[in-house]
């Protein structure tokens, strides 16, 4: 049981877009001290490279499902208008 405690779950997306959101509103304030100010401007860049990757692998897992030349379902990658299917 002590091994659940110590691994800290990782944010969402959602919850990495929250934060994002809420460091911008933070900044634009514009009463965060300079150091303070650059803490935030450093942890919302990991955050954005983060959701980046995240969007990145979301991307490459969607699939679009296609009706083969035999009729039945092929699987292709999201975006692939031109398909494999010679027709």
């Amino acid at each position: 049981m002590a091994e659940n405690t110590k691994k800290k779950k990782e944010p969402s997306f959602e919850e990495n877009m929250a934060r994002i959101e809420e460091i911008v509103r933070l900044l634009e304030r514009g009463d965060t001290p300079l150091e303070a100010s650059l803490a935030l401007f450093e942890e919302g860049a990991v955050l954005v490279k983060q959701c980046g990757g995240t969007l990145d692998r979301a991307e490459q897992k969607v699939t679009k499902l296609t009706k083969g030349a035999d009729g039945t379902p092929q699987e292709s990658v999201f975006g692939d208008e031109g398909g494999a299917s010679g027709t």
